[in-house]
Order: C-alpha cells, then sequence, then structure tokens
C-alpha cells in the first residue's frame, strides 16, 4: 500500500466522519470537510486517469476563474475560505453509499450463480428498479444496481442507458429528489398533486421509451438486467424502508442525502459488529485504505463540477443583480422556451440547477404560476441531467464504471429529443386544463 493512498484514504474517511457531524450538535469547524477531502485528492491526482484528470482540472480552472472575474468586474463579495464546500455533501454521500461493500461477509461479493434475466424484460428490471428505489434513494440506488449487474462483468452501454435513465427520470415527480428540494424552495405555493399528474405518467412513458428504443438499438439478449425478485430487493427495500423511518419519524429534519451519508456506514458497521471489534476494525481499516482511494475519479469529478458551479452561479448573480425581469408573464411558450434553454445548457455542460437558479432570479411569479414553473424546472431537470456531461449521474457512471460522460450524452440525444416532444406537449395540456 502506497502512504499516500493510505493517506488520502485517512482523510475521505475523516471528511465523511465531520459530515456526519455536521448533523449533531458536534458541528466540526466550518469548510473542514471540503478541506479533508481536497486534500485528499490533491494526494491521488497522480493516479487518476489521464481523461478524467483533465477534465476535473478544467471545470476547477474555470470555476475559480470565474469567481476571481465576479470579483474583479462586478464586486462581488466570495467567501474564498469556503469555495472548497461545492458538491462536498454528495461527496460524503458517495462515500457513505460505498460502505455497501462492508455489509455482510466478503463471499457475499462473489458472482452470482444461475441464469440472469435478460432481453426486453431485463432492461425493464434495470430501468423500473433503479426508477422505484432511486426515486427515495436517489443516486445510492444507482451504485447498488450498478454493482449486482457488474458481477456479471463489466456494464455494457445498454445497462449503463437503463441506470441513467431510470434514476434521472425520477426526478419528474419524487418529493425526494434534490430537484423536488430546490423546486420546492423557489416555487413555494405550487400544487404538487398537478406535477404528480403530469410528471409519473412522463416517467412511465420514459420508461417505456428506454425499453423500446435499447432493444431496438442493441442486442439485449445476452444482456444480464436487473431482477426484481425478493433477493435481489432485500438489500434496497431494507435501506429504502430505514431511510423512511429516519426520515419521517427519529430525524425528520434531516434530508435523503443526508440520512443516507450516515445511514449506510451505521448499518455497515452493525452488520459487521457481531463478530468483534477487531474483525470490524479490521474491514473498516481495509476499506479506508483500498477502496476509499478508488473513488479518486468520482471524488475528483464531483468537487470540481461544484467548484466551477460556485464560480458560475456566482457570477452570473453578480452580472444579473438588477431589477428587471425576463418575462412580463410567464406562460406556455416562455414556459417552453425557458425548458429548452436548460436543456441545451444542460447538454453543453451545465447542470441544469444553474438553469433554474438563473430563471427563477430573473422571474416575478404569483402563486398561480409557481406550479407551471415548477414542472419546467423538474422536467428540465430529469431530461438535462439525463444527457448532460457533467450531470451527478453521468458524473458517478463516469467515475465508477470508466463510461465517457461525453459518450453517454451523444448515446442519450434521441432519447432527450423525445422526451423533450412529451414535455412540451405536457405544458400545453398543463395550461389549456387549467
Amino acid at each position: 500500500m502506497v502512504p499516500r493512498h493510505a493517506l488520502a484514504g485517512g482523510l475521505i474517511l475523516a471528511g465523511l466522519i465531520l459530515q456526519v457531524l455536521t448533523f449533531t450538535d458536534l458541528s466540526p469547524p466550518d469548510h473542514l470537510v471540503g478541506y479533508c477531502l481536497w486534500l485528499a485528492t490533491a494526494l491521488l491526482w497522480r493516479d487518476i486517469p489521464r481523461r478524467t484528470r483533465r477534465q476535473a482540472g478544467l471545470l476547477a480552472m474555470i470555476g475559480l476563474t470565474l469567481l476571481v472575474l465576479a470579483q474583479a468586474w462586478h464586486d462581488a463579495s466570495i467567501d474564498w475560505p469556503g469555495i472548497l464546500d461545492g458538491n462536498t455533501y454528495v461527496v460524503a454521500m458517495l462515500v457513505g453509499v460505498s460502505f455497501i461493500g462492508v455489509i455482510g461477509n466478503l463471499r457475499g461479493r462473489s458472482r452470482p450463480s444461475g441464469k440472469a434475466l435478460t432481453g426486453a424484460r431485463g432492461m425493464l428490471g434495470t430501468w423500473l428498479g433503479v426508477h422505484l428505489l432511486g426515486s427515495i434513494l436517489n443516486l445510492s440506488t444507482v451504485f447498488m444496481v450498478g454493482d449486482r449487474l457488474e458481477r456479471r462483468g463489466p456494464l455494457s452501454m445498454p445497462q449503463l442507458l437503463g441506470l441513467n435513465r431510470g434514476l434521472s427520470s425520477a426526478a419528474l415527480w419524487s418529493p425526494f429528489f434534490a430537484s423536488m428540494g430546490v423546486v420546492m424552495t423557489l416555487a413555494p405555493e405550487m400544487r404538487y398533486a398537478t406535477i404528480l399528474a403530469y410528471g409519473l405518467p412522463l416517467a412511465m412513458a420514459s420508461g417505456m421509451l428506454t425499453v423500446g428504443e435499447l432493444s431496438r438499438r442493441f442486442e439485449l439478449s445476452d444482456t444480464p438486467g436487473f431482477s426484481l425478485s425478493p433477493r435481489s430487493l432485500l438489500m434496497p427495500v431494507s435501506m429504502a424502508g430505514l431511510v423512511m423511518l429516519f426520515h419521517y419519524g427519529l430525524t425528520p429534519g434531516l434530508s435523503i442525502v443526508s440520512i443516507i451519508t450516515f445511514l449506510l456506514p451505521a448499518v455497515a458497521l452493525a452488520s459487521n459488529l457481531p463478530r468483534g471489534l477487531q474483525w470490524t476494525s479490521r474491514r473498516v481499516h481495509q476499506h479506508a485504505i483500498t477502496r476509499l482511494p478508488a473513488m479518486r475519479g468520482e471524488i475528483s469529478l464531483f468537487l470540481c463540477a461544484g467548484l466551477l458551479t460556485m464560480g458560475l452561479s456566482t457570477f452570473i448573480r453578480a452580472a444579473t443583480d438588477t431589477d428587471w425581469t425576463l418575462f412580463a408573464r410567464f406562460g406556455p411558450l416562455e414556459a417552453m422556451g425557458s425548458f429548452l434553454a436548460i436543456v441545451i445548457s444542460a447538454a453543453a455542460g451545465l447542470h441544469p440547477i444553474i438553469g433554474v437558479s438563473v430563471l427563477a432570479s430573473m422571474l416575478d411569479l404569483d402563486a398561480g404560476r409557481q406550479t407551471l414553473f415548477a414542472f419546467v424546472a423538474l422536467a428540465s431537470w430529469a431530461v438535462g441531467t439525463s444527457v448532460g456531461p457533467l450531470s451527478g449521474i453521468n458524473l458517478s457512471l463516469q467515475g465508477r464504471y470508466g463510461v465517457s460522460a461525453a459518450r453517454m450524452m451523444r448515446q442519450n440525444l434521441g432519447y432527450a429529443a423525445t422526451m423533450t416532444g412529451l414535455v412540451l406537449a405536457a405544458i400545453l395540456a398543463m395550461e389549456h386544463l387549467r
């Protein structure tokens, strides 16, 4: 074991522990989580694959440049000690999710036996499993399902697309998604029942489109899918139940992401403790010095993307700090134009949260228009994250399974175009039936 790898793994573990402490009254000093994670990334930088390293470095450089320009050109107030905090909560969640590998014994990680579910049924199982469980557990479900599929061999493009679309389409309706949390903040008087009435059918259309399109484009007869059998669902369903217990009963003040961050490591520890403290500490130590440094690709991409988002949003806020509004009235044509602009910007590399936040800052919405805005924001998030090379799902697939985010974008262009047509029709229907 290379010493700097062990040190980096310890820093990543420390970042996770510090993040969990922020959920309690024992809050660590400000920005310490980000410093630990960035220092670990610096130690592992030379080991990151060249393509990933170039992309991460470019993101960080652009973000830092935009922060400097925002202060120099627009006198923006920059919290320089805190510029490394972007996406640290997401990285901490990813680190927490990695402890799935510590649950149970090592023999549980062997390749599954028996014949896998393949073909269109297998693809439907993958999409449906990720969609239903991901609507609660968010990004962690992709790793649960993806790692199980990977036991039979490297993930193929159809499997990766199923994971991508199954999760991203849940943003259309799930009340537990980060997108819904952002939208509820920006449009507090939206009507969720209306969102569900339009968003859920669109999500189901996404599933049918995915299965049909991938069945035509790829030979799926030998492509394993995720089986919705009780055995394969035991882990994710159990975790979903625990998350709901904490969210609604034990820790209602914490977000789903925060609960996942501490709950999965806690379950991992609890599953190992019956074999003794020495066994448990050895498993955690092994995980810290081997698995956590191996996450360098995911961690670097998310941290640098967070710095880019912070720089871009700060620059845009500083440059557009005026009293004018983008539209005198936010109607269906304005909604469709806004949706298209956010999706196109996502395909160009901007996370949809940037477009949604910028749009909200330039609108003066009355209560009657907030539901339409909320639908536009959620739909653009769902379609934009599927196709956007810098979205959380595509960065995760690149870091975890080695697929190029740009390739995922190209593979999803046709899907995004079809979903765009359906969303535009839904916007017109929403206004017509209003």
